[in-house]
């Protein structure tokens, strides 16, 4: 038993093969001597770190980027050799690793695995290959049955695949094909995340919207294919537990579901961000400050009030399907969510999108969720949870 605190870990690796037309995450393609670089740069503050959270126990550690998978095997080895030297890692530690099909074979799969990583997350995006190369992804749906049969025989028994609608030139028939190829697989992921498409400013995908070049589903398309996406993953025994992620019992992303449930997270890396007690931070953007001094860029340190600290409950609370409990809300902050929200609460539930949910046996009243119309209009009702 220990009277630690949780703590996750994030590490972001920047790097990919070729940036895709629609992400505008903090990622490049990048030469080997400056992934090299990077990696001892990340492996240093890593260490570095280490002191300021003696007081903790790490619960998750995530591999994002870009795309992780481009760097050398051996450094992902001393990456995750540095975490056990330096931190209080836990036994049953959830340790995922984001990857591109077309990046990994038996051997790197294989060292992952022997390494400690117990979960991987598999940009698939689609398994029609007209799609992916519209998306400017470098693998071919082959690559990704090829990658994950092999993670299979190389000991994997918790993977993510990601998946993405409202594309380019998909039709609904199509969306629905990648589905069911997916629900085909033996065995059949443990996890899906599905997201439709978002034009993101600065892409190149929002600039060739913006000059009509780019030919996406319609509005009812779309709708469609958010709908089917969660009637065919309940009857294949998934549900959904967050606005946009389905599990198998047992296999939601507990990393993730920290992020959700505000549990403290470090981020580490160029442009990572952390959640320390009530602070935010994050590390700056600029790759060439990061290798000169991985240590001395922190920026945007903010110290959450009370008022935010209740948005931040409810707003990120509200994105699984639980809900919230008013409970935690009454110990966390002194008083009821009626008090403070009971207006917003009372107008969301009339209009059918919020609910009272379930009951605990230890006789914790029910939690405040959305309802299935509450989610498909999510953004909407969580905004309202904001302060004037």
């Amino acid at each position: 038993m220990t009277d630690k605190r949780e703590l996750e870990l994030y590490f972001h690796i920047p790097f990919c093969i070729r940036k895709c037309l629609y992400c505008d995450f903090l990622s490049a393609p990048g030469e080997g001597k400056t992934k090299a670089q990077y990696m001892e740069a990340l492996i240093r503050e890593t260490k570095e770190r280490a002191g300021d959270y003696r007081n903790y126990c790490v619960v998750s550690v995530f591999l994002g980027g870009g795309t992780p998978s481009v760097v050398s095997p051996e450094q992902i080895r001393v990456l995750l050799e540095t975490v056990r030297e330096e931190y209080d890692l836990a036994e049953d530690a959830e340790i995922t690793m984001e990857v591109n099909p077309g990046t990994v074979d038996e051997r790197t799969l294989s060292a992952y695995r022997q390494w400690g990583i117990n979960r991987l997350s598999i940009g698939l995006q689609s398994a029609d290959d007209r799609e992916l190369a519209a998306l400017g992804r470098i693998h071919t749906y082959g690559q990704f049955l090829g990658a994950y049969h092999t993670a299979r025989k190389c000991g994997f028994s918790n993977i993510n695949v990601d998946l993405m609608s409202a594309l380019p030139g998909q039709t609904l028939q199509s969306y629905l094909a990648t589905l069911r190829k997916i629900l085909a697989l033996e065995p059949a992921p443990e996890h899906i995340s599905a997201y439709s498409l978002i034009l993101e400013e600065g892409t190149p995908f929002y600039e060739m919207a913006r000059r009509g070049e780019l030919q996406l589903p319609d509005e009812e398309c779309d709708r469609l294919m958010y709908e089917m996406t969660g009637n065919l993953l309940e009857r294949a025994g998934y549900y959904r537990y967050e606005i946009s992620n389905y599990a198998k019992p047992g296999s939601e992303c507990r990393h993730n579901c920290g992020y959700w449930r505000r549990r403290e997270y470090l981020g580490l890396g160029v442009g990572a961000a952390s959640l320390l007690g009530n602070c935010r931070f994050r590390n700056g953007d600029s790759l060439e400050a990061y290798l000169t001094a991985p240590l001395n860029v922190r920026e945007e340190m903010q110290e959450l009030t009370v008022e935010e600290q209740m948005e931040e409950f409810m707003f990120l609370g509200l994105r699984m399907t639980e809900g919230v409990s008013p409970l935690e809300f009454q110990n966390s902050f002194g008083k009821s969510m009626e008090e403070v929200y009971g207006p917003v609460i009372e107008k969301n539930m009339r209009d059918g999108l919020l609910e009272y949910r379930g009951r605990i046996s230890s006789g914790e009243p029910a939690r405040l969720a959305l309802t299935g119309r509450g989610l498909d209009v999510s953004n909407m009702v969580m905004a309202q949870f904001l302060f004037p």
